[in-house]
């Protein structure tokens, strides 16, 4: 019995070290801070996603005073731009799912942002407009995404924002 409790306990132990991640750095630092990254350096795709991670939370930041969130913004920029769009459309336009571009609508129509009126070439659709809190809700935003737009450029440089902007550009 003895000799099976003493099996027990070592796959008890064996079972909690591989749940528990451990340092592999004898000065504490957490695991994970000193990974190579080998052949991710030279991929764009991996560039791309983590640069695009940090514009998301730079952009979530600047804009937490008003609660926007970047496709929000980018929703209601469309609809500003360019009133009386249809719902397909706009999610044409943006790449964005049907299902969850009607839940965004839902969410900004919530907040007075957006309106819904029935298109009066198609009963089927609706066309979109912003309300008079959403073009004034708009200004702000953009004023706050201009500020986003500055820790881009501080970031990787004036220049540099200027020039992915037009390598870019190919893909809006």
């Amino acid at each position: 019995m003895a000799s099976r409790q003493k099996t027990s306990r070592k796959a008890a132990g064996t079972a909690a070290a591989i749940r528990r991640p451990r340092s592999h750095r004898a000065n504490g630092a957490a695991a994970g801070d000193d990974i190579g990254l080998d052949a991710l350096v030279g991929h764009a795709g991996y560039a791309v996603r983590r640069f695009q991670l940090w514009i998301f939370q730079d952009f979530i930041k600047t804009l937490a005073t008003v609660d926007i969130r970047p496709t929000q913004y980018s929703v209601i920029t469309v609809i500003g731009a360019d009133p009386g769009l249809g719902q397909m459309a706009v999610a044409k336009r943006l790449g964005i799912e049907r299902a969850r571009l009607v839940h965004l609508l839902d969410s900004l129509e919530d907040r007075d942002f957006v309106s819904r009126v029935p298109s009066a070439t198609d009963r089927r659709s609706h066309a979109l407009h912003l309300t008079a809190r959403g073009r004034t809700a708009l200004a702000q935003f953009k004023r706050l995404a201009a500020e986003h737009e500055r820790h881009v450029a501080e970031k990787i440089g004036k220049e540099n924002r200027k020039q992915l902007l037009q390598i870019l550009a190919c893909f809006t």
